[in-house]
C-alpha cells in the first residue's frame, strides 16, 4: 500500500485528520478474515475522505473561474500606474461537457477566451458587423450556460446597448441557453438607461413567452426605466401590476418609485409613496432620505427639503456626502450663503463623517459666484485640485460662469483653454458662459464668434446662446443686429421665450426707440409667448424712458387685467418713471396701491417714495418713511441716505444733512459721490463753506471720485472763503478731467481765479484747458477779456481778441468798445485797429447782419 502522510487542512474547511505511515511493520495488519475487515474499512474511510476534498477542491475551482481578478499595474520608480481593471474568466474549455470539449479540441478555430476578453472583442466591432462569426462563434465557452448570464453582465455594465441587443440575440439561438431572469433584468435595466422604453416593456413580456416570471428585480429595472424616462405614471402602474402579482415590493422598489416621482417634479406624490413605504412596513434608509431631498429640490421646495433634513437628524441614519450636497444646494438657492459655507467648512474640518467631493465644491464655488466674490471661486477651484480632486465640466463651467457675470473675458477665455488642453471637450454651456463674458465686457462680435465657433465645432447653440448673444448686441444698443439673432434663432429652429423678449425690451429701452417696443410686444402676442411679470417690468421700463408715460400706464393697467402679478420692481419702475417727470402725486398713488396689495417694500420704492414726499415738500413724511425703513429691517443702502440728503437739501436743513451722513458712516455704508455732492450743495446753501472744504478731503482720503457736481460745490466754497490754497489743489485734482467736464464748470473755475486777481495763473490754466482738447466757448474768452481788463493787461487782452478771431468766433462790439480807451492812449496803431474792427461791425449791423443782434447781445453781457 501506497504511504499516505498527515493530511493537511485545505481552505474548504475540513478538518485536519492525521494518519500514520500505513507501511510501518508495527501497522501491519494479520490476514484473517476479521483484520481484512478492518483494514477495508479503513481503507474506505481514506477513499471517501479524498473523494470529499477533491469535490470540494473541483467546486473551489470552478468558483474561482467565476470570481473576478483585480489586475493592476504600479511603478514608483517611472512614477507610472494603471487603472485597476476586473477580469472576469468565466467557465473555460476545461469546465465544459465532454462531448463539447473533443469538439473545441477538434476545431483549432475554437478559443479558449475568458469573458472578459470576449467583451473586449466585441467591442472592437461596429454592432452591424459579423459578431457571431468572429467572436462568439468561435468561443468555446459558449458551450457552458453559466456563461451566458456573466457575458450580459460584463457588456451591459459597459453601456453598450448595441452589442448588448446583438448577444442577446445571438444568446437566444443557442441550444445551450436557457431563459433566466437575471439575464431579462440586466437588459430591461440597460434599455432603461438609453431612454428606450418600449423595448424594456417588450422584454418584459419577451421574458414571461419564455416562461420567466417577473420578479422584484425585474418589476424594480422597469420602474426604474420609466423613472429615468420621466414617466411618472406608468411605473406607478407598474407597481400596481406588482401588487395584483402578489410580488411584495422591496425598500429598492419603493427608492425607484419614489425617484421616479421625484425626478419628474412630482414631489407631493413622492411623498405619498414614503408614505405608504412606512404604512406597508419598509423603513426608509440613506437612499430613500437622499431621494426624497432630491425630490425636494427637483421641485424648487428648497425650505421643504431643509426641514425634512432636520427632521432626518433626528433619526439614527446619518447623512451622506451626498445628503450634505442637496442640503449646501438648497441653501444656495435660497441665498443662505453662510450657513452652505459652514456645513462645507464642516466637512473639509472632518466635523462630518463624510468628505466633500467634486458635486460639494462645484456647489460652493456657485454660491460664490452668486454673491460675485470672484476671489473666493478661484481660491475654491484651487483647494479642489489640491485635494486632489478632477473638476467635472460642470465645475469648469461653473468657474467661467462665475467670470462672465462680472464681465471678465480675458480670465473665463484662459479657463476655457484650461480646459481644453487638459482634454475635456466643452459643451454648449462652456461656449455659452464664454459668450456671455464677451456680451457683458461690451464686446458683441466677440460673442457673435463663439457663437460661430460652437457650430463649427458640431454644438448647436441652445435657447439661452442666443438669449446671451441678443443681449450682447442690446446691452450696446445694437438692435438691429439683436432682431437678426432673433431671426437667426428661429431660423435653426428654436422658438423664442419670455426670457428672449424682456432681452429684446430691455435693448429698446437703451436704444429709446419706442416703435421698437411695439414691435416687439407685437412679435410676442403673435407667437403666442404669455408676458410674464419681468417681461411687463421691461416694457413698461422702455416706455417711461421715453417719456412715453400713458403708454407705460395702459400696459399696466393690460398686465392687471390679465392677471399677471406685478412686484416691487414694478412699482419702483412707475414711482421713479412718474417722479422724474414731475408727477409726483401719481407717483405716491403707485405706493398706496402697492400697500393695498401688501407686496413688500424694496429698498429702490423706498428711496422713490422719499423722493416723491421731499420733492412735494412733505419732509415730516420722508422721514417716517425712513425710519420705517429701518424698522423694517430694510437697511437703508447709499441711494436711500443720499435721497434723504436731498431732501433735508431742498428743506435748507444742513445739520440733519451733516447728522445723516454720519448715521451713514457709523452703519458702514460707503458714501459716493452723488452723496456728497448733495450734502456739500446743503452745506452752500447754509452758508458753510468750511464744511464743503473737510468733505472734499474726506473723499480725498476715502478715495470717492470727485465728479463735476462735487468740483462745482467746491469751487463755490473756495469762491466764499477765497482760499486760494483749495482753489489750486482742486485745479490739481481737476487737470486730468478737463476733457470730460462742461465747459460751465471750467468757466466758473476761471472766473474765480481771474477774480482773485491771479490772472496769470488763470492764463496758464486757460492753456492747460486747449491741451486737453477742450470745447471753448465764447464765454471762456469773456472772462479771460473781463479779469485781464481788470487789472489792465491790455496788450494782452488785444492778443486773446486775435485769439478768439483765429477760432472762428466773431468778437462782440462791447469787446472793441471796452479796450479803446486804453489802445488810444498807449499806442495808436492799436487803437487804430481797434476803431476798424468797431466801424466794420457797425456797417454790418447797418446792413442787417443777421448776427446782429447775437452781437448786442454779446455786448450787453460781456459788459455786465
Amino acid at each position: 500500500m501506497a504511504t499516505i502522510g498527515i493530511y493537511k487542512p485545505s481552505p474548504n474547511g475540513l478538518n485536519p485528520i492525521s494518519f500514520s505511515s500505513l507501511s510501518n511493520p508495527k501497522f501491519q495488519f494479520q490476514t484473517n478474515k476479521k483484520q481484512k475487515r478492518i483494514n477495508y474499512k479503513i481503507s474506505n474511510n481514506i477513499t471517501t475522505i479524498y473523494a470529499i476534498h477533491n469535490s470540494k477542491l473541483s467546486k473551489e475551482n470552478k468558483k474561482d473561474s467565476e470570481e473576478e481578478k483585480k489586475l493592476g499595474f504600479v511603478d514608483y520608480d517611472k512614477g507610472k500606474h494603471q487603472k485597476i481593471s476586473i477580469q472576469v474568466t468565466g467557465l473555460r474549455k476545461d469546465d465544459i461537457q465532454k462531448r463539447y470539449r473533443l469538439r473545441v479540441d477538434g476545431d483549432p478555430s475554437q478559443k479558449d477566451w475568458t469573458i472578459s476578453e470576449v467583451v473586449e472583442k466585441i467591442l472592437k466591432l461596429k454592432h452591424w458587423d459579423d459578431i457571431d462569426g468572429k467572436v462568439l462563434n468561435r468561443w468555446a465557452g459558449r458551450f457552458a450556460r453559466k456563461n451566458y448570464p456573466l457575458l450580459i453582465q460584463e457588456i451591459t455594465k459597459l453601456g453598450a446597448i448595441e452589442h448588448s441587443v446583438e448577444v442577446f440575440r445571438w444568446m437566444k439561438n443557442q441550444k445551450t441557453y436557457c431563459a433566466r431572469n437575471d439575464i431579462y433584468n440586466m437588459m430591461i435595466r440597460l434599455y432603461g438607461r438609453h431612454n428606450r422604453i418600449d423595448q424594456a416593456r417588450g422584454l418584459f413580456f419577451e421574458m414571461q413567452e419564455w416562461r420567466c416570471k417577473p420578479d422584484v428585480e425585474t418589476y424594480n429595472a422597469l420602474i426604474n426605466a420609466h423613472g429615468r424616462a420621466g414617466q411618472w405614471r406608468w411605473a406607478m402602474n407598474i407597481m400596481d401590476d406588482m401588487l395584483r402579482s402578489s410580488i411584495a415590493p422591496s425598500r429598492s422598489t419603493y427608492n425607484n418609485l419614489i425617484n421616479a416621482c421625484g425626478s419628474s417634479g412630482q414631489w407631493q406624490e413622492a411623498l405619498k409613496v414614503c408614505k405608504k413605504m412606512t404604512d406597508n412596513g419598509v423603513g426608509p434608509d440613506l437612499v430613500t432620505h437622499n431621494i426624497v431631498l432630491t425630490a425636494y429640490k427637483s421641485g424648487g421646495q428648497y425650505s421643504k427639503a431643509l426641514s425634512y433634513f432636520d427632521l432626518m437628524e433626528g433619526t439614527n441614519i446619518r447623512p451622506d456626502t451626498t445628503t450634505f450636497n442637496i442640503v449646501i444646494h438648497c441653501l444656495v438657492k435660497l441665498e443662505e450663503y453662510e450657513r452652505a459655507v459652514d456645513i462645507f467648512n464642516g466637512m473639509r474640518e472632518k466635523r462630518a463623517e463624510c468628505h466633500p467631493d467634486t458635486v460639494t465644491y462645484t456647489t460652493i464655488l456657485c454660491a460664490y459666484s452668486a454673491c460675485g466674490q470672484i476671489e473666493n471661486c478661484k481660491a475654491v477651484f484651487a483647494m479642489m485640485l489640491a485635494e486632489g480632486f478632477n473638476p467635472s465640466i460642470v465645475s469648469y463651467n461653473a468657474l467661467i460662469g462665475s467670470y462672465a457675470s462680472l464681465g471678465m473675458d480675458k480670465e473665463a477665455l484662459s479657463v476655457f483653454n484650461g480646459l481644453k488642453r487638459i482634454g475635456v471637450k466643452p459643451d454648449v454651456v462652456s461656449y455659452t458662459s464664454l459668450l456671455n463674458a464677451y456680451g457683458r465686457s461690451g464686446q458683441p462680435e466677440k460673442a457673435r464668434e463663439i457663437l460661430e465657433m460652437m457650430k463649427r465645432n458640431s454644438l448647436k447653440p441652445n435657447l439661452v446662446s442666443y438669449n446671451a448673444l441678443i443681449d450682447a448686441y442690446g446691452s450696446e444698443g445694437l438692435l438691429t443686429e439683436a432682431v437678426e439673432v432673433l431671426r437667426e434663432m428661429e431660423g435653426d429652429g428654436i422658438q423664442p421665450n419670455v426670457v428672449t423678449i424682456c432681452t429684446l425690451l430691455a435693448a429698446c429701452g437703451r436704444c429709446g426707440q419706442m416703435v421698437r417696443v411695439d414691435t416687439v410686444l407685437s412679435a410676442a402676442k403673435s407667437r403666442g409667448i404669455e408676458l410674464n411679470t419681468t417681461a411687463y417690468n421691461s416694457a413698461i421700463g422702455s416706455y417711461l424712458s421715453m417719456g412715453e408715460h400713458e403708454k407705460a400706464l395702459t400696459l399696466y393697467k393690460a398686465m392687471r387685467i390679465k392677471k399677471v402679478k406685478p412686484d416691487s420692481i414694478t412699482y419702483n419702475i412707475l414711482m421713479s418713471g412718474f417722479c422724474k417727470i414731475g408727477k409726483y402725486s401719481e407717483s405716491l398713488e403707485f405706493l398706496q396701491e402697492m400697500k393695498d396689495l401688501k407686496i413688500p417694500f424694496s429698498k429702490e420704492v423706498y428711496s422713490s417714495a422719499i423722493c416723491a414726499y421731499s420733492k412735494q415738500g412733505q419732509l415730516s413724511e420722508a422721514e417716517y418713511m425712513f425710519s420705517e425703513m429701518k424698522m423694517n429691517d430694510c437697511c437703508p443702502d447709499a441711494i436711500a441716505y443720499t435721497t434723504m440728503i436731498h431732501a433735508y437739501d431742498s428743506a435748507g436743513n444742513w445739520e440733519k444733512a451733516c447728522d445723516l451722513f454720519a448715521d451713514m458712516e457709523i452703519n458702514e455704508i460707503e458714501p459716493d459721490s452723488i452723496a456728497c455732492s448733495s450734502l456739500m450743495k446743503a452745506f452752500n446753501k447754509g452758508c458753510q463753506p468750511t464744511q464743503v472744504v473737510r468733505l472734499a478731503q474726506l473723499m480725498r482720503e476715502k478715495a470717492i471720485p470727485f465728479s463735476e457736481a462735487t468740483f462745482f460745490e467746491i469751487i463755490s466754497a473756495c469762491s466764499m472763503l477765497r482760499d486760494w490754497r483749495s482753489t489750486m489743489s482742486l485745479i490739481e485734482m481737476m487737470e486730468p478731467s478737463f476733457s470730460r467736464v462742461s465747459i460751465g464748470l471750467l468757466n466758473q473755475l476761471l472766473y474765480f481765479i481771474g477774480k482773485s486777481g491771479k490772472v496769470e495763473t488763470m492764463m496758464k490754466l486757460f492753456h492747460k484747458i486747449v491741451a486737453s482738447g477742450a470745447e471753448i466757448n465764447f464765454g471762456t474768452y469773456s472772462i479771460l477779456l473781463k479779469n485781464l481788463l481788470a487789472v489792465g493787461k491790455w496788450r494782452k487782452y488785444i492778443e486773446v481778441l486775435q485769439w478768439i478771431e483765429d477760432a472762428g468766433i466773431q468778437p462782440s462790439l462791447g469787446m472793441y468798445r471796452s479796450i479803446y480807451p486804453c489802445a488810444l492812449k498807449e499806442s495808436e496803431d492799436y487803437s487804430a485797429l481797434i476803431q476798424e474792427r468797431i466801424g466794420s461791425l457797425k456797417r454790418k449791423a447797418n446792413q442787417g447782419d443777421s448776427n446782429y443782434d447775437t452781437h448786442i447781445h454779446q455786448a450787453a453781457s460781456f459788459d455786465e
